[in-house]
């Protein structure tokens, strides 16, 4: 293990996006860490970096570039050695890295599970024909739109804060939340039901967070090795192969889940149309240590069913 811990006139410099939520995440970590080294909190420096994913709220993700527009900029100021690791949830991550870079440190992964969201309504059941549902989501839109074709989607991008503001504008008269992202900031109360993984899937690597180092910073490895989560790493490894396999981005309505029973991974994964139109699934389990071999040819079998054009709308 590391001697050469951070000090308070030498802090770990700990980057992170600016919103409530990232915040509550980046402080998690630095909890985590302080305890593991029994570290005084100020031994940890959390360095606020602006993305344009944060930046531009008045576009969907896709027409800017996608899940990267969270995590470009802050990979960057990493890679520099402005900050020394990096904070994100990973369901905002893309598959692959930055070449420099390594994520092989998850925390303890909260619920992950989708909130059902609303002013007015007590379930997403509830809603009467033509009421308005808000998501910047295109799995959430897609899984939406093939069990309720009746409702109105509507464009609603922005932070937790943000998003219960334009419910209360009216801006839609319902939206669907992470869990665990409504538990970390301590807003429990707003959750009007919480949507079972048998009903809806949620999105791949949904309720963990990742924390990003330079991959030839030992400090850091072994910092962050005191505090990973193992199962949620096993987790992770399927999920994220099987997102892989698809080209997964924030582009592509995809919804993957796995769970730990003893020694056995059990995945369940679909890909949809943007439209809801069609959805095709499946379920397998396997032993742990195979988890991403399994999301892997999940994938590859999801996709050969799907035939060629079922992704084409990307491009369009």
């Amino acid at each position: 293990m590391t001697t050469d811990l951070p000090t308070p006139a030498r802090p770990l410099k700990i980057g992170t996006r600016g919103s409530p939520l990232a915040l509550a995440q980046a402080h998690e970590t630095r909890a985590r860490l302080s305890a593991a080294f029994d570290l005084p909190e100020d031994a940890f420096e959390i360095v606020v970096i602006k993305t344009t994913g944060d930046a531009v709220l008045d576009r969907p993700l896709k027409e800017i570039g996608g899940k990267g527009l969270f995590t470009r900029e802050i990979e960057e100021d990493l890679l520099s050695g402005r900050i020394d690791i990096a904070v994100h949830s990973m369901k905002d991550m893309p598959v692959e890295q930055p070449g420099g870079l390594l994520l092989d440190c998850y925390l303890p992964r909260e619920d992950v599970r989708d909130a059902f969201v609303s002013l007015t309504h007590g379930a997403l059941a509830d809603l009467p024909a033509g009421a308005r549902v808000g998501t910047s989501s295109l799995r959430r839109r897609a899984q939406l739109m093939a069990r309720r074709p009746d409702l109105e989607v509507v464009e609603f991008r922005g932070n937790v804060q943000t998003r219960m503001k334009k419910l209360e504008n009216d801006v839609a008269d319902a939206t669907f939340l992470a869990m665990a992202g409504l538990r970390r900031l301590g807003m429990d109360a707003v959750v009007k039901s919480a949507i079972s993984v048998e009903d809806v899937l949620p999105a791949v690597a949904q309720g963990a967070i990742g924390i990003e180092r330079r991959e030839a910073d030992m400090r850091a490895a072994d910092m962050l090795a005191a505090i990973h989560d193992g199962p949620t790493g096993q987790r992770l490894a399927a999920e994220r192969a099987f997102l892989a396999g698809l080209d997964g981005s924030c582009e592509t309505p995809i919804a993957g889940l796995a769970e730990l029973d003893g020694g056995t991974l059990r995945l369940r994964g679909e890909i949809l149309r943007p439209d809801g139109s069609e959805v095709i699934g499946d379920d397998r389990s396997a032993p742990i240590e195979d988890g991403a071999q399994l999301g892997a040819a999940m994938a590859r079998d999801l996709r050969a069913q799907a035939g060629p054009d079922f992704f084409d709308w990307i491009a369009a």
